[in-house]
């Protein structure tokens, strides 16, 4: 049964062995990794036999060991790998020893199925090995070329235009090798479609377990906006920071940054240089009951990020009981409906994130209560049953006919 009461299309049916291939996985925290981990423990508490390719953090060779992840005892296969240059933890497994690292994998698990979440070095070694054994291939994209960019300062700016269509070049010749591809929402299939020669991507959420959150729909006694994620270039958390500074000081707003990152060290000095140092709180990274803690407190939750292909940490705040306030770009509509369960703001104003941020906190306790109890209806159509549902019939070669997959974009499920 799933947490909605009803019973899976696929009880009952051979159990599959299932191997995904991860670019980035624990304990690199981020939305790619944290779906991996969902996916998989949802995967094996099903009862399939589920094994995990990711970079190893030992530098040893290549080796398997058990590891818990959710809850559930997971098979890692760990490739040797590097660290980026100049950055606290982005690893790299190398190319040119991608496919007979992937060769060995496959052969030593055999498995049913394949299912890779990057095309980038672990989907093409994985993809060229497993379609010379006849394994079904299954993708899912969680790739922006923009947004590896900001990590690769050893490209010149005037080769960076050339070097995002070699990125999307090099994406749609592993995802053309896939039986089926997939994305988290309906606008990043029509953003990978648009880039590449992919056709017929398929909308399939992230996913989450919104009976794992407390949707509290309390009022609470601080104005407290929270924002939860990777400290990053591309979350625009300073623009977030520089709102605060100036909403209206009677408001007296708290924000809390919760998350760990590259950029911490920039952003605690932007707040002290703002005179926010005592209503700023970065709190690194922090423990899954300590996350939820802050999503408990919260009255708003602040979305800054334009490259958002879904945003479970959104999902998080909505499963929570929390207003949003968005950015208007890639996916973010599909969770925030603007006036509904929260507002969207011109990503390029920093005046109009203030702005929404003020409307929230200064809403009328009906319209507020409104709000939050959207957030918990639109968030239950990604319950995680769901996804695992949708992709253990595309591991199957099964038509797929939940219509939040071919949803459009404007739809709050797709």
């Amino acid at each position: 049964m799933n947490s909605a009461g009803k019973r899976s299309p696929h009880e009952g049916k051979p159990r599959l062995r299932i191997l995904i291939g991860a670019d980035t996985f624990w304990p690199q925290i981020n939305g790619a990794a944290t779906f991996i981990a969902r996916l998989s423990a949802g995967l094996a508490e099903r009862g399939h036999d589920v094994h995990i390719a990711a970079p190893s953090y030992t530098n040893k060779k290549l080796g398997q060991m058990i590891e818990v992840h959710e809850g559930q005892k997971l098979t890692l296969h760990r490739i040797y790998s590097w660290r980026w240059p100049g950055h606290p933890w982005l690893r790299f497994m190398l190319p040119w020893r991608i496919k007979r690292n992937s060769a060995t994998i496959l052969d030593r698990v055999k498995p049913d199925v394949i299912h890779f979440q990057s095309h980038i070095v672990i989907g093409r070694g994985m993809t060229i090995e497993g379609t010379k054994r006849g394994i079904r291939l299954v993708g899912t994209n969680h790739f922006m070329p923009e947004n590896l960019l900001d990590h690769a300062f050893f490209i010149p700016k005037f080769l960076r235009r050339r070097a995002i269509r070699m990125g999307w070049a090099a994406a749609g010749r592993s995802f053309a090798r896939s039986a089926r591809v997939t994305t988290p929402t309906r606008r990043a299939a029509e953003y990978l479609e648009e880039n590449t020669q992919i056709r017929n991507v398929i909308a399939v959420s992230c996913g989450i377990d919104a009976d794992g959150y407390n949707g509290n729909l309390d009022p609470k006694p601080e104005n407290l906006v929270v924002f939860l994620g990777r400290l990053a270039d591309e979350k625009q958390i300073d623009k977030l920071i520089r709102a605060v500074a100036i909403m209206d000081p009677a408001l007296n707003t708290q924000l809390e940054i919760v998350g760990g990152g590259e950029l911490e060290g920039k952003l605690r000095a932007l707040a002290a240089s703002l005179g926010l140092a005592d209503r700023v709180t970065l709190t690194g990274f922090v423990e899954q009951d300590q996350l939820r803690d802050a999503l408990q407190r919260g009255s708003v939750f602040a979305m800054p990020s334009t490259a958002e292909l879904q945003s479970i940490s959104t999902m998080e705040a909505m499963a929570s009981g929390l207003p949003v306030v968005a950015a208007n770009a890639m996916a973010l509509p599909h969770l925030v409906h603007d006036g509904e369960n929260g507002y969207l703001f011109d990503p390029t104003s920093i005046e109009d994130l203030a702005e929404k941020l003020t409307r929230v906190l200064t809403l009328p306790a009906a319209e507020l209560l409104a709000m939050k109890k959207a957030s918990l209806a639109i968030v239950a159509a990604h319950d995680i049953q769901r996804t695992l549902d949708t992709f253990e019939s595309l591991y199957r070669g099964e038509e797929v006919t939940d219509p939040v997959a071919f949803g459009k974009a404007s739809e709050s499920a797709s």
